[in-house]
């Protein structure tokens, strides 16, 4: 997976984590556009372990493809609900409950 941090003007995580796969393309249905050739989303190669240590200290937290949602999932950082899907693609954001 890849996982790309950014760091807001007051000093919030906003962690990018999208299945390597996928990086670089483009989805899109008549309402919803899911662009991951942006410089948003390409960061670096990371490990599960590397990226769950790093949803313990995001703010908001963006999750693209089966992969990674299925790593939030798992950390229960979301749930089932929260997920919705462009293309097929999966896509959840979260928002940290101790902001």
């Amino acid at each position: 997976m890849i996982a790309k941090e950014h760091i807001t003007t007051n000093n919030r995580l906003i962690l990018t984590v999208c299945d390597k796969g996928i990086i670089g393309k483009k989805f899109e249905t008549t309402d919803l556009k899911l662009d991951l050739s942006s410089d948003f989303y390409k960061g670096k190669e990371k490990t599960e372990k590397e990226i769950v240590k790093l949803f313990e200290q995001a703010y908001m937290i963006n999750l693209v493809g089966q992969r990674s949602v299925e790593l939030g999932l798992k950390s229960k950082i979301i749930s089932k609900k929260d997920i919705i899907k462009i293309k097929d693609i999966p896509y959840v954001q979260a928002i940290s409950s101790d902001s």
